[in-house]
């Protein structure tokens, strides 16, 4: 016979397994007030769960969360290192992409000429992107007029009509079609520093062009007069860029100061005759390799739709393992040939010193959270993506195998070790998403990849958004 208080346990497991057959059975996904009930009893507010509290609600988070330790061991010693240059800033624009590429093409230039250093002028470059993206844009406005307004292709052009974003199959379009000018023929201007507000009133202007094609289109317009009206509509963006860039040299006069100040010979050009005679990169020699773990390697891809100059091929490259990547890097480096590589640089990046190094920022300590996730899995859950451009110039290589890498940023010297960082080799392994290298450092099955028919991918694929 059990006694009084057995009989009171049974009967309090079978009153709980009836709320909970009776909470399960009436579930409908929402929170419940005796659910929330219960979530109040999980957090003890005990002395060190209130000092963290009083922590964490008063202070700056990333401050609290540093990883003192990664900081104590940090150093910026290289055992290679390409020559340095000054460091570039795209204050607040988005054209990562476009510095990193130009600084890619400085070393040749300043050899070329035998200078002490240069810069390109990014303005000019951009100039022609815009309108470039917006001859796109509206071509691919017409190409797809007949679509429903909520189709995802037309989703995804319209929410972002013209960015600032690239990649490095952008920068080679514009190069070869408009060449380059040094930064002195045409210099930054507020609005080219600061896209913002220009970005806005062109995208505005854009989406309002969208409708009248799409209701020429529905009148039955033939193709030649919808082309006609976008003739007329970049004419208008044309004028808006002039007035926020200054319009772009046709031809101009310059001079190179060399090392020992001595100055040269005044020289007329042509954006195109100044790339081949003062820099002259072959840019036929470079490819881009990617690292996504969630596609097949070895395979050659092409992102629908994602160029800026119309005539020219679609973003495409090769994805090869991460190691393979990081190899390849090395190799550029350690022959000096600076390396373009696209990362995600929303995560574990310290600003004030330089820092690249996963768990910099130790939030899941901070929370008693697991915040750890592959790399595979940031990418199929949206938490990963390649968004800021930037270029390797150095290596701390230890046993044969890299350690850190030195990384030309285009933040201006306010920003990182004086406009310089250092990526820990773990964080290359987790946040780098490409690179592009001359072709002589690439193995000869990779190249043959780039020969074989691309497989297309969305616009939208998750791994890519224009490096900003």
């Amino acid at each position: 016979m059990r006694s009084r208080a057995t009989w009171a346990v049974v009967g309090w497991a079978l009153f709980a397994c009836v709320m909970v057959s009776a909470a399960t059975a009436a579930d409908d996904g929402g929170l419940t007030p005796e659910f929330t009930q219960r979530l109040r009893g999980t957090v003890k507010m005990d002395a060190t769960t209130r000092s963290l509290q009083n922590a964490m609600s008063g202070n700056n988070l990333q401050a609290i969360a540093l990883n003192r330790r990664i900081v104590q061991q940090h150093n910026n010693v290289f055992s290679h290192k390409i020559k340095a240059k000054d460091i570039t800033n795209q204050q607040m624009s988005g054209r990562c992409w476009m510095f990193a590429s130009l600084n890619i093409l400085r070393p040749a230039a300043i050899e070329k000429n035998n200078l002490k250093d240069f810069e390109f002028s990014e303005s000019y470059l951009a100039f022609w992107d815009k309108m470039e993206k917006a001859n796109t844009f509206l071509e691919d406005m017409i190409a797809l007029s007949d679509r429903k307004p909520f189709d995802r292709e037309m989703d995804f052009l319209l929410k972002e009509p013209m960015t600032d974003g690239g990649y490095w199959d952008y920068f080679v379009a514009l190069v070869r079609k408009y060449g380059v000018v040094p930064k002195e023929v045409m210099p930054e201007t507020v609005p080219s520093s600061d896209t913002k507000i220009m970005n806005a009133v062109l995208e505005r202007r854009l989406r309002i062009d969208t409708i009248t094609l799409r209701e020429m289109a529905a009148k039955k317009k033939s193709i030649d007069e919808l082309r006609a009206a976008k003739k007329r509509m970049l004419a208008e963006i044309y004028r808006i860029l002039v007035l926020q860039y200054g319009e772009p040299p046709v031809e101009f006069e310059f001079r190179f100061v060399n090392k020992k100040d001595k100055v040269g010979p005044l020289n007329k050009y042509t954006p195109r005759s100044f790339y081949e005679k003062c820099v002259g990169v072959d840019l036929d020699q470079y490819v881009t390799l990617c690292n996504d773990p969630t596609y097949p390697y070895q395979k050659h891809y092409r992102l629908r739709r994602i160029r800026n100059v119309l005539d020219t091929p679609e973003f495409h490259y090769v994805n090869v393992p991460i190691d393979t990547l990081k190899q390849l890097a090395l190799k550029g480096v350690l022959a000096d040939d600076p390396v373009w590589f696209g990362a995600d640089a929303t995560h574990d990046m310290d600003r004030a010193q330089g820092i690249m190094q996963v768990d910099l920022f130790d939030y899941g300590a901070i929370y008693g959270v697991d915040l750890n996730q592959s790399k595979a899995d940031r990418l199929f859950t949206r938490g990963g993506v390649s968004n800021h451009a930037m270029v390797l110039t150095g290596v701390d290589v230890r046993d044969d195998k890299p350690v850190k890498w030195l990384v030309e940023n285009s933040w201006g010297t306010d920003r990182g070790h004086k406009g310089y960082w250092t990526m820990y080799d773990a964080w290359f392994d987790q946040h780098v998403y490409s690179i592009v290298i001359r072709k002589a450092y690439v193995p000869n099955e990779i190249l043959k990849a780039f020969k074989e028919p691309s497989k297309e991918m969305p616009p939208w694929a998750p791994m890519f958004l224009p490096s900003n």
